[in-house]
Formats: structure tokens, C-alpha cells, sequence
């Protein structure tokens, strides 16, 4: 889904990008915070493009709407990780470049994030990474049956507000897809320092039937597993004293659900 927290609190300037693809879904939050630097500028309009996602348009017929993710790469990955919602992508960046035999799809609305990722792309050159600037849920859409092994929806914006929990991307409409997409026994990460948000998405994720919690022990839930790096969101989190909490899901076979 679009943004974090972070596109929210920052200026309204916004960056000519590639938009062709018309808008699908009503975003909420700023589109921009500060104007880039010259040279994230120049990532923006010289890599974005290359690692850009196309999605047919909303229009077509649901069949004729679903791309072909292995095809986005060269050479074609051993699996598709999906994340949504990428913020400042130094989570994404670290995952892209100790799993190179992965191909990465991520979506993101806030062009400060993007341009954030491109700069670690570029400097780590780090090829396997597919970039969608719009709502993650849109991309969910186009994306085809059990094509995924890995979905990250990390510190997502919480929507305080109760006449607001409508727009979190936490919702059975969005489980019912990440279902769809993802293979059997892939695995969903959420994180969240929203004690709301936190029992929010552990009552939609439990009562789904096709996802199974996999935590045993309270250490499960209170710290990352090995390999899942901080990001700059968390690390502004416990500064402020706020303790996030981090849940895994497995995509129950099919046969089962």
C-alpha cells in the first residue's frame, strides 16, 4: 500500500514520474515530502523506468489484466517476493541483495522512498528488484495464482482514527488476494508498533483460513528473525519508545483451506 506514516507529514511538491498507468485506487497521504537532491532526481527519471512494473489498465477483463512477474527479470529468478508498502527500502535493499537468486516486486506510493531505494539500488547495483509507484493492492490484482513465496507488509500506516480503519491495507478483501497469489506454504510478514493496529491484524489474519500464526513463544513475536533487518521506520520507533511487533503467517495448502 501506499506510503507509511512518513508520507503524511511532509510537503506537497511532487515529481514528473512515469504516468501512463492510469490512478486505480483513491491514496491517501502526500505523494511527496521535501523536493529530491539533484541526484535522486536523476535516479527517479533515469532507473525508475527500467525497474518500473507496467499494469494494463484497470479496464480490461480481470483475465487479460494479469502480467507475467518472471518476465519483468533477466535471468528469469527462482522465486517472487512481494512487498508492499517499502517506506525508505533499506528492508527491501538488504533482502534483494542477500537473496540475488530472488526476484523482488515492490509497491510504493511516497517518491521520497522510491528515490531512497533507487540510490541503495544503484550503489549496491542490485538488479533483481521490480518497482510499482502506486498502490500495492493494484499490483496485487494483476499478479497471477500462486506466483508468490513471500509477501512483507511492514509498519504499514496504522489510520488511527476509527472512522479511518477502513483504509488500512490489513483487510480481508486484501488477505483474500495475497491467498490467491501466494504459493502453499509461503510466508507472510507483518509488523506494526500500533498496539490497535498489532490486534487489528492478528483477528483478520487468524480468522482467515487460509493463513496459520506461527508463533509458539512470546520471543516469536517480540523480536526479528535473523533475517529480517531493521528499518529506518522501526529504528525511529524504539527511539520514541514504542515496541514494535513482528507476526509470520503460512499460506495453508490449498487443499486444506
Amino acid at each position: 500500500m501506499a506510503g507509511k506514516v512518513q508520507g503524511a507529514d511532509q510537503g506537497t511538491s511532487l515529481v514528473t514520474t512515469d504516468d501512463s498507468q492510469p490512478e486505480r485506487r483513491q491514496i491517501y497521504g502526500r505523494r511527496q515530502g521535501r523536493k529530491l537532491r539533484p541526484g535522486r532526481q536523476d535516479l527517479v527519471d533515469r532507473l525508475l523506468p527500467q525497474l518500473a512494473i507496467p499494469l494494463p489498465p484497470a479496464s480490461q477483463t480481470a483475465s487479460s489484466r494479469t502480467i507475467d512477474p518472471v518476465a519483468l527479470f533477466e535471468p528469469p529468478p527462482k522465486d517472487l517476493w512481494l512487498e508492499i508498502g517499502f517506506g525508505g527500502g533499506e528492508h527491501l535493499a538488504w533482502q534483494a541483495e542477500h537473496h540475488p537468486e530472488v526476484g523482488f516486486l515492490a509497491a510504493e506510493y511516497f517518491v521520497n522512498g522510491i528515490a531512497s531505494l533507487l540510490r541503495e539500488l544503484d550503489k549496491r547495483r542490485l538488479r533483481n528488484v521490480r518497482l510499482y509507484q502506486g498502490d500495492g493492492r493494484d499490483l496485487l490484482e494483476a499478479l497471477p495464482e500462486a506466483s508468490i513465496s513471500r509477501v512483507f507488509i511492514l509498519f504499514p500506516d496504522p489510520w488511527r482514527k476509527t472512522r479511518h480503519h477502513k483504509r488500512r491495507v490489513v483487510q480481508r478483501e486484501t488477505l483474500d488476494r495475497l491467498a490467491h497469489v501466494m504459493r502453499d506454504g509461503a510466508e507472510l510478514r507483518l509488523a506494526t508498533d500500533h498496539r490497535d493496529y498489532l490486534i487489528w491484524m492478528l483477528a483478520h489474519c487468524c480468522a482467515h483460513p487460509a493463513f496459520r500464526w506461527l508463533a509458539r513463544r512470546p520471543d516469536d513475536w517480540r523480536r526479528r528473525a535473523g533475517d529480517w533487518p531493521a528499518s529506518r521506520y522501526e529504528t525511529k520507533a524504539l527511539e520514541s519508545g514504542r515496541a514494535p511487533t513482528y507476526l509470520r503467517f503460512r499460506r495453508r495448502p490449498r487443499e486444506s483451506t
